[in-house]
């Protein structure tokens, strides 16, 4: 049990260390003040460019990798977790620690790129799909929020068709995609009112098929 809260609270605070408030202390801007005022790799690129979000992207996709892995280190002192169990529940915490950081007045970002850092080691088979549902949602709807609720609801239906019962992915799934829906509520608001930015140039398949239909 002390082996277990150990790796939760290891996790959770690497979770804290936020890509973009960490890189805007070196430039001088804390990201929040900006566009959005959310603290992830969308508002980074749209405020502060390609470069900088990129580097947002790798830490907070590395810190939930991180966290995975302090799970499996310390998953042989607890035994009565099932296997591959408490490496979830600490990605889960590393999100947590993203999006209510104890580091930086508990104000963080949504929590996605630490998600798919984690599922990366724990559940690689995963990430394309997740990624491949994102940009097929993006490209055609030029929504980032949209297309990051919709590729972690789909870990759902994937769990369903490919893992087995009982296995740790299950809970992780249902985890992972309700919370991702939690911190995007205001994009779901948005969305409704009408009032979600968009992002043009993302929509391609509007490009090729305008351009076809011309």
């Amino acid at each position: 049990m002390e082996s277990a809260a150990l790796a939760l609270l290891l996790a959770y605070l690497l979770g804290s260390l936020s890509g973009s408030l960490l890189l805007g202390r070196l430039v001088g801007t804390d990201i929040r003040q900006r566009g959005s005022g959310n603290a992830g790799g969308t508002n980074a690129f749209r405020t502060l460019g390609w470069r900088f979000a990129l580097g947002v992207v790798a830490i907070d996709i590395g810190k939930g990798a991180l966290a995975a892995a302090v799970g499996i280190w310390l998953q042989h002192a607890t035994l009565a977790w099932p296997p591959h169990a408490l490496a979830y529940a600490c990605v889960m915490a590393a999100v947590i620690g993203h999006t209510w950081p104890v580091f930086f007045g508990f104000r963080g970002g949504k929590g996605a790129g630490t998600l798919v850092g984690g599922a990366a080691l724990l559940w690689p088979a995963c990430v394309p799909w997740l990624l491949g549902v994102w940009l097929v949602v993006l490209t055609s709807t030029g929504y980032v929020g949209l297309a990051t609720i919709v590729a972690a609801l789909a870990l759902l239906p994937l769990a369903w068709l490919t893992v087995p019962g009982g296995d740790a992915r299950w809970a992780f799934a249902l985890a992972a995609s309700l919370f991702i829906l939690f911190t995007h509520r205001s994009n779901v608001q948005r969305l409704w009112t009408g009032s979600e930015y968009r992002f043009e140039r993302a929509r391609v398949w509007k490009r090729w098929f305008g351009r076809g239909a011309a």
